[in-house]
Parts: C-alpha cells; sequence; structure tokens
C-alpha cells in the first residue's frame, strides 16, 4: 500500500491540498476497509488499491476544493446521494471534518457499510442513511452525487431534501449538455467546472444548480 500512498499523497498535491498525516491515513485504512467489505458487499468493481486511489479516492478529491469555494469553510450539512460505497461522502468527511456528511443508498450493506466507516475511522459527523432520498426532508444546504442519475432524475428525486438556500453539486463525465437541457424548468445551472483527476486521463466536471427564483 505504500506506493498507492505515494500517488495519493502526489495527486492531492497536484490539486493543491492539504492534508494531514491523520487525513492521509484516514483515506488508506478507508481503502483497507473497502477492500476487506468488497468481498462480501461488492461495494466497487476496481479491484488494484493504486487504482483505487486514482479512480475513487482522487476522483472524489477533485471535489474538495470546489466545495469549500461554496462553503467558505464553514460547517454545512451535506447530502450524497446513492452514496455507494461512501464517494464522495466520506472523502469529504475525513478531508473536511467541519461538514455534517449524510450518504443515502437503498442498499441496506452499503449504508451499514458507511456507519461501519464512520465508527472505525471515528468520523462523528459521518452518517448512512438506508432510505430512498425522496423520503428525505430534512434540510441539506449542499446536496451531491458522483455517478448516480441523470441530471433531471437528480433534482426531482432529492428535492425535497434541499435547504431553502440549498444547491446541488452533481459530479460527471463529459459535459452533459443534454441532461443540462433537460432539467426542470425551476431549476437552474450557475456554473459547470472542469475538474482534472491527476493520472486519469478523461474527462470530468462538476455541475452546480439550484432552484430558481420565481417572482
Amino acid at each position: 500500500m505504500s506506493e498507492a500512498l505515494g500517488i495519493l499523497k502526489a495527486g492531492a498535491a497536484e490539486l493543491g491540498l492539504t492534508l494531514s498525516p491523520d487525513q492521509l491515513e484516514q483515506l488508506m485504512a478507508y481503502l483497507v476497509l473497502i477492500q476487506k467489505w468488497n468481498k462480501v458487499y461488492n461495494l466497487t468493481a476496481v479491484r488494484d488499491p493504486q487504482e483505487m486511489v486514482t479512480h475513487h479516492l482522487l476522483d472524489s478529491l477533485t471535489a474538495i476544493a470546489p466545495l469549500v469555494r461554496h462553503t467558505q469553510g464553514q460547517p454545512a450539512k451535506v447530502l450524497d446521494v446513492g452514496s455507494g460505497g461512501g464517494l464522495p461522502g466520506i472523502v469529504l468527511a475525513i478531508c473536511r471534518p467541519e461538514l455534517d456528511v449524510n450518504c443515502v443508498d437503498t442498499v441496506g450493506k452499503k449504508a451499514a457499510f458507511i456507519q461501519q466507516v464512520a465508527a472505525t475511522l471515528k468520523l462523528p459527523k459521518l452518517r448512512g442513511i438506508h432510505a430512498r432520498v425522496e423520503t428525505l426532508t430534512r434540510p441539506f444546504d449542499v446536496i451531491c452525487c458522483r455517478a448516480f442519475a441523470s441530471l433531471p432524475d437528480f433534482v426531482n428525486w432529492s428535492r425535497s431534501a434541499l435547504a431553502g438556500q440549498g444547491v446541488w453539486m452533481a459530479m460527471k463525465g463529459k459535459h452533459p449538455l443534454g441532461e443540462i437541457d433537460a432539467l426542470p424548468a425551476d431549476v437552474k445551472v450557475f456554473h459547470v467546472e472542469p475538474l482534472k483527476v491527476p493520472g486519469l486521463d478523461v474527462e470530468r466536471c462538476l455541475v452546480w444548480m439550484r432552484p430558481s427564483v420565481t417572482a
């Protein structure tokens, strides 16, 4: 795992992130937990530790700086929809302890895994929720997803959980022009930013949305 740690350190530096030794250790411990639980729960198709660093950790870490720009480093309630094995939610919880991160998934075993990670890595503000996102009504400041669903489905399903001044943050591959065009009329995209994942030659972007203000 030392090579994987080296890739993680270099990638975080390339992203301009300052991670403490404890945070790096927690991220690597999270990978170990994924590998352990993967044998039973099928959390990810990626098995190689070095690939897991780039495809999972670094990919999720690209959202940190944009999110911090939005929250200005202040406490915020974040909902990660369709979190699966906890990406990007667990990575956000490790790297930004001021965030209250809830990861919701319809698969009970995946929500249980996130609870296990929270307990093992001592992340008191991380929670796994076994539910359909449509049933959640607690208001969240930021609702995020990574490779979850189309943008219209994402916003429609999670709308009841969005705080009054809340925003949606969707991690996508190529610029999803068709999905943006299909958004409900009362949802506006206010920013699309390209993301560069260290070690991955792929297109990534972050789509920011909010309900439009009606007169």
